[in-house]
């Protein structure tokens, strides 16, 4: 059976609010269902029915997944993908109602855009600009290796069993001394080692927000944050995170609303790249003092610096003790550690450590042994400083590629550490035309809108440029200029005709 005729009749709307695979996925199934596509005939490959609809290999994938999650088609290791048999047995099974069962899933958009993120690193020929992760080729492995080798020829029954929640004392012993040289007044009572900083976000939203509570945000902001934010039914107050920080618009804030958090990364922004100065930094806490504000500090870049130190961080500069601080080894070693720490009031830590409780007793003991091994050797400096050189010349080379391929339709600024270019699109072309376009090329990267928690960033977008080597990172730059001149020839094209088409 030629599945072409079938496939030319998918007519896809990139500005619909429904993802591509989706669209796909329902006139797949629509087909399937009337019989059009019968049971056990055997569908393209990913590849071909991506090259059928100019879509993306990730996005062809993901249309299959939600098929087969559908119980529409069946995939046979090694033979393929085939419609499965929907004629019911002589003794039908009722399905449980999964669906029905679930509780309120808030913000799907995003959950969506988080899941194809992975989906598309992980993807062969797409190059992927968009997950925000340190590159594999740099990951410390010789040492990890090294580490690990001694760590299991000397374990122990003790040291596979459980651990405190907070985490293994000798590494946050180790995290606060470290910290303590950079300004925290700290102690380890105030550690707490997490399965990465997301959780640190999570165990944050359950100890203080009820549905209803407000909470101030960046815009943009880290999309994660909106994400757990909003799945709590928290009521988002969005405060411009562009130029300098609206101190007066914050005050109304906190003085009409009661906010519980502001929630705030001032040190290489997530995704803009911004650092606020050191004296907006004491403005902010002095205001905060003012009004008992809690200010939760997300710092998972600002040891990735390409220039300058960048200012001491709020918590180290925190004279009223209301700075919660989040950081992270995901993005200066590797993500999968998954070991994050945060900082906060002996108090809010004991509060932390009995949520946590509830989800996984404690994080990992291979990985906080390591890590505590690792920073005994004092190794993660000379590290740091690889790692910032070999970024430092990434930056540069996407930051020339970008003008070069890319003038005059996209505009950007330098980052001066973390992993992002923020970039904005000249009008006339918008960023989901764009996101459909350069799927065709085969490169990613993450919409404006997914920053922001309005409807805000239309025209916006966010490159990283640490995860792949130059040569890979010039040609994803190249990829997404040939997008880029499609969509700004068919603008071109669609204005002329409507300058001739006559008024009746």
């Amino acid at each position: 059976m030629d599945i072409s005729k079938i496939v030319d009749k998918v007519l896809l709307t990139p500005k619909s609010a429904l993802p591509l695979y989706s669209q796909i996925a329902r006139v797949l199934a629509e087909n399937i269902k009337n019989n059009a596509l019968p049971a056990g005939i055997k569908l393209p490959p990913e590849r071909e029915l991506a090259a059928l609809l100019g879509v993306s290999r990730t996005t062809a994938i993901n249309a299959y997944r939600q098929l087969e999650e559908q119980g529409l088609i069946i995939t046979k290791v090694g033979s393929g993908t085939y419609v499965a048999d929907l004629t019911p047995s002589l003794q039908p099974t009722p399905a449980v109602p999964w669906s029905q069962l679930f509780t309120p899933s808030p913000n799907i958009q995003l959950s969506s855009i988080l899941r194809e993120l992975i989906a598309s690193a992980a993807a062969e020929d797409i190059i992927s600009l968009a997950a925000g992760m340190p590159d594999p080729a740099l990951y410390p492995l010789k040492h990890f290796h090294r580490l690990f080798s001694q760590q299991s020829s000397h374990l122990n029954g003790s040291d596979l069993g459980h651990i405190p929640t907070e985490g293994y004392l000798p590494l946050r012993r180790a995290l606060a001394a470290r910290l303590i040289k950079k300004g925290y007044n700290i102690t380890p009572e105030n550690t707490m080692i997490v399965s990465g900083s997301q959780q640190g976000l999570y165990l944050i939203t359950k100890a203080f927000l009820e549905p209803g509570d407000y909470v101030i945000v960046e815009s943009p902001t880290y999309l994660g944050a909106i994400q757990v934010f909003s799945a709590a039914n928290a009521r988002l107050l969005s405060l411009p995170a562009l130029g300098s920080l609206p101190l007066d618009l914050l005050e109304d804030y906190l003085i009409r609303y009661r906010p519980k958090l502001l929630y705030i990364m001032p040190t290489f922004q997530n995704p803009n790249g911004r650092v606020m100065p050191i004296e907006e930094r004491h403005k902010l806490l002095q205001l905060a003092a003012k009004h008992r504000l809690v200010i939760v500090e997300d710092d998972p870049y600002g040891e990735l610096y390409y220039g300058e130190q960048p200012p001491h961080s709020l918590k180290a500069l925190d004279p009223y003790g209301g700075v919660i601080a989040l950081g992270t080894f995901s993005k200066i070693l590797f993500p999968g550690l998954r070991t994050g720490w945060v900082i906060a009031p002996e108090t809010v830590i004991n509060r932390f450590a009995l949520e946590k409780q509830y989800i996984d007793l404690h994080s990992s003991n291979l990985s906080q042994k390591l890590l505590f091994d690792y920073l005994s050797e004092d190794l993660l400096d000379g590290h740091l400083a690889f790692v910032r050189t070999e970024y430092k010349k990434r930056r540069d080379s996407v930051a020339g590629a970008l003008k070069r391929y890319c003038s005059p339709y996209l505009t950007f600024a330098l980052p001066s550490g973390g992993f992002y270019f923020w970039c904005t699109l000249n009008e006339g072309i918008l960023t989901r035309q764009l996101l459909h376009e350069a799927g065709k090329t085969g490169v990613s990267f993450v919409p404006g809108e997914a920053f922001y928690a309005d409807d805000s960033g239309s025209r916006e977008l966010r490159l990283c440029f640490t995860t792949h080597p130059e040569e890979r990172l010039l040609e994803g730059i190249k990829r997404l200029s040939k997008a880029l001149h499609v969509l700004a020839n068919n603008n071109t094209g669609s204005h002329e005709r409507r300058a001739v088409t006559p008024i009746i």
